[in-house]
């Protein structure tokens, strides 16, 4: 039924006919209260630390927390549905089956062009209920689904999303459980599939009470770069993964979200015999059914192709690094890896999946990164030429429009938006917005002035910030002003230079419907890759049918004398890129795509 819950499941208060009924693991404590509108009732223990109670007259809208005898900490429900006061306030009861959803039932992965977009700055008033009113230009840009970064509620109002600490409750500064339903209505009305982006690798450092009584919920036996792992595989592991996998489930049939993306899956440290991530994914595909279209992406730097036996796909950080140095020329950090051959990095990207398989990874001290991935569909990678961590992790949240010329951009959009992966754009890209994306977040006073610190002293180590003064310059992450500083300016799709970028996109967008798609629903392998110089790529694919699509295009800013021959005719080009050459000369930052039918 698209207006009921689906699953049983442990975690979360459950509205019946009699009332209520909470429930809670706290294996930590030997008694456990719920204060429910302001009256405290004594929960049963229901064996193995868990905790029940059915309240009579309480509903939704009923505010609760859990208390703990002899103990003055009240917390809210680690599976609450709302928070309307924030992190550290009571939890709301919600009745999301009340709500009678939209039909609509997915769409192929194939058909998939990503949009990815952080719901509080995407609009001047940062809400669902304002997205809204911009659902009609991505569907006219050509994008088929909407990518919205975390919204587990985090402490305070500002914050990507990946400080959250209560999985289940969308942020309250957004808007309310049914903005966010009515935001999805309104993407599928429009035949926009909707994405979340969900991070079960850490909670965040601000308003995270589990410690409080369920310690077993971490481990000391892993260590990530936030401290102590969750607990995966270790004793009473199979609460912490049901709360995971009931997480999962709920934005899926709940809310009916279309997809999830996975944040950094290689920090869900895991040594046990059956792995949680596949668990999550095979559980998640029984109980959903073939009935709707639901993809499972992952970010995971290890590069682990056997991942993608349960996974529809995987975010290609080796194709967007490949592109960066490219068209900006930077080889700090882990661009390192990618600066002494970008081009062959990004063919190899496009031909095979992973630059990386298996060979040593500077940037990591040489250990060797990655599996084989050439035998796997072009589909199943996710690329892009930006997201919210590349500009976000900058030390002032520049774009791509800020350091690179706008033929640069052209000819990477041309490169990335007919390629037969999956492409995904950030938000505003497509009109070469020129506000920043900047890192922001809203910790209590002494958090604050560390995570300050902090980011500052990060970028300590990189040669345009070893001046003081200059560290000094980098926005305050805790400032509000930083926040506003990162909103989208709508206006700006209208004037020159960003209406022309717009148009290029939207041309692009409609050629990939047109040519590209038909041809993954077919299915393309069997490519064939290569460098003609120093950034000019060449790329082939076929498919079983016959059809052969390729790519020539010089990535770089010096012009480059080339011969080739495509086969087929050009499906298009930009500037003069002929469909065979011969010692001819091939200008800065051209693009031709050539396709035998």
């Amino acid at each position: 039924m698209l207006n009921s819950v689906t699953s049983e499941r442990a975690y979360g208060a459950r509205l019946g006919p009699n009332g209520v009924t909470f429930r809670l693991w706290a294996p930590n404590r030997d008694a456990v209260e719920v204060l429910v509108d302001g009256v405290r009732h004594a929960m049963r223990a229901q064996g193995a630390g868990w905790y029940a109670v059915t309240v009579a007259g309480a509903h939704a809208g009923s505010r609760y927390g859990f208390a703990f005898p002899g103990d003055e900490l009240v917390v809210p429900d680690p599976a609450a549905r709302f928070q309307p006061d924030g992190a550290h306030g009571l939890s709301e009861v919600i009745d999301l089956a009340a709500h009678e959803r939209v039909p609509f039932h997915g769409r192929p992965w194939h058909e998939t062009v990503l949009y990815e977009l952080h719901v509080g700055t995407f609009t001047p008033e940062g809400t669902y209920r304002a997205a809204i009113a911009h659902l009609d230009a991505m569907a006219q840009l050509g994008i088929t689904a909407i990518e919205l970064m975390p919204l587990a509620q985090p402490a305070g109002a500002r914050n990507w999303g990946y400080d959250g600490v209560l999985p289940f409750a969308p942020q309250a500064a957004y808007g309310r459980p049914e903005d966010l339903q009515a935001f999805i209505d309104a993407a599928h009305r429009r035949n926009l599939t909707v994405f979340l982006d969900v991070v079960y690798n850490h909670f965040g450092p601000e308003g995270n009470y589990l410690g409080a009584y369920a310690r077993e919920f971490f481990t000391d036996r892993h260590h990530t770069p936030w401290g102590s792992a969750l607990n995966v595989d270790g004793e009473h592991n199979e609460n912490v993964r049901a709360y995971f996998i009931e997480n999962a489930l709920y934005w899926l049939e709940d809310y009916g979200f279309d997809g999830l993306r996975f944040d950094a899956v290689h920090e869900i440290r895991d040594d046990s015999t059956r792995p949680f991530l596949r668990e999550l994914a095979e559980d998640v595909r029984r109980a959903l059914g073939t009935q709707r279209h639901v993809h499972l992406v992952v970010e995971n730097d290890t590069n682990d192709a056997a991942l993608l036996d349960v996974y529809d796909a995987q975010w290609n950080d080796d194709a967007h690094h490949a592109y960066h140095v490219l068209l900006t020329g930077e080889g700090d950090g882990y661009y390192r890896d990618y600066a002494q051959r970008p081009a062959r990095a990004l063919a190899r990207a496009l031909g095979e999946g992973f630059a990386y398989q298996g060979e040593p990874s500077t940037h990591r001290g040489g250990i060797p990164r990655g599996t084989r991935s050439a035998a796997l569909e072009p589909t199943r990678f996710v690329n892009f030429i930006q997201n919210h961590d590349q500009i976000g992790n900058r030390a002032f949240g520049d774009r791509l429009s800020a350091l690179a010329p706008a033929a640069a951009l052209r000819a990477a959009a041309a490169t990335l938006l007919l390629a037969p992966q999956i492409p995904l754009l950030f938000m505003g890209e497509e009109w070469a917005a020129s506000s920043p994306f900047l890192f922001f977040a809203d910790f209590g006073p002494e958090l604050a002035r560390a995570v300050t610190e902090g980011r500052r002293k990060e970028f300590a180590a990189w040669t345009a910030f070893a001046d003081p003064a200059v560290r000094e310059r980098i926005p305050d992450p805790q400032a509000e002003a930083t926040r506003d500083a990162s909103r989208l300016n709508w206006n700006e799709r209208a004037q020159d230079g960003h209406r022309e970028m717009l148009a290029h996109y939207r041309e692009l967008l409609r050629l990939r419907a047109r040519a590209i798609v038909p041809l993954l629903a077919a299915g393309l392998t069997n490519a064939s890759w290569q460098t003609r110089g120093t950034n000019t790529i060449d790329v082939r694919w076929q498919s079983g049918t016959g059809a052969e699509l390729g790519v020539l295009a010089n990535l770089g800013a010096a012009p480059a004398r080339l011969t080739y021959a495509f086969a087929g005719e050009p499906l298009y080009t930009l500037g003069d890129v002929p469909v065979r050459a011969d010692a001819t000369m091939i200008a800065p930052w051209s693009v031709g795509w050539f396709l035998r039918a």
